[in-house]
């Protein structure tokens, strides 16, 4: 899909990736964009890149609603959707309680959901339209050190496939963006063990999506080193397993850290 005269929306765009995301839009000459996200700063971010901001909790499933309906509104329709808002959450798991459980699994997982919902009609109707849907390399590896981040960010990939396979051939792309450590806010206290492959610029992950929109790729890995490490995964599982329990070891000085913080 052509960037040029599109009507997008990006959540999370207050910083960091979706900031980015909002930047490589306007650069491409989107026609108009919404930046949401539940910081109030993506109101002056969006005033300084010329767009409109909405404020929003994307767990939410009535907020997206109601972000959706403001964008048909002030755009007259949507033909890209980025669902980039997601959070860390809590560490480790015998210590995470449901509480921190179900708000990372709304954030991470059901924030795509909702979008998916209540936006694929009108893109149907449409006859066209673009979902960009923002996990993690974890989603595809796992994260070490981190249960409920690893467990939402690989829904987050599965949901984004089965969009693409039930609703790919009816006009409706996908992208599933998988990035390793990128400089954000998430990322402020050290990348842990996702920077061993180096940690890169939201520009440089913005880029990347925007190349995947236009050729309609599914995979955005930033990183190109995640494509080997999945080809590892899959044709040997117990090799990589054990592969992944050795560099958790390389890390458990910092994982401690983290839990103590």
């Amino acid at each position: 899909m052509e960037i040029l005269n599109k009507r997008v929306v990006v959540t999370g765009a207050a910083s960091g990736i979706g900031k980015a995301l909002a930047v490589e839009f306007k650069n491409e000459q989107a026609k108009d964009v919404i930046l949401a996200d539940l910081n109030e700063d993506v109101l002056k971010v969006a005033e300084e890149l010329g767009y409109a901001g909405f404020v929003l909790n994307v767990s939410k499933e009535g907020e997206i609603q109601k972000l959706i309906a403001f964008a048909n509104e002030k755009m007259n329709g949507i033909d890209i959707f980025c669902s980039n808002a997601g959070i860390g959450g809590a560490f480790g798991l015998l210590d995470v309680t449901t509480e921190d459980w179900q708000n990372i699994w709304d954030v991470n997982f059901m924030a795509h959901a909702h979008v998916a919902k209540h936006l694929i009609p009108q893109m149907l109707e449409q006859g066209s339209g673009y979902l960009v849907n923002t996990a993690s390399a974890a989603g595809l590896l796992t994260q070490l050190g981190a249960a409920p981040y690893s467990v939402t960010k690989a829904a987050a990939v599965s949901l984004a496939e089965w969009i693409k396979i039930t609703y790919g051939e009816k006009g409706i792309g996908v992208s599933c963006l998988c990035p390793q450590a990128v400089k954000t806010a998430m990322t402020a206290q050290g990348p842990g063990v996702a920077g061993v492959d180096g940690m890169i610029e939201a520009d440089e992950c913005a880029k990347d999506v925007i190349d995947a929109i236009k050729k309609e790729r599914f995979l955005v890995t930033p990183h190109q080193e995640v494509l080997e490490y999945i080809k590892r995964k899959t044709s040997d599982y117990d090799r990589w397993i054990l592969g992944m329990q050795r560099l958790q070891g390389r890390f458990e000085e910092f994982y401690e850290g983290f839990k103590d913080q």
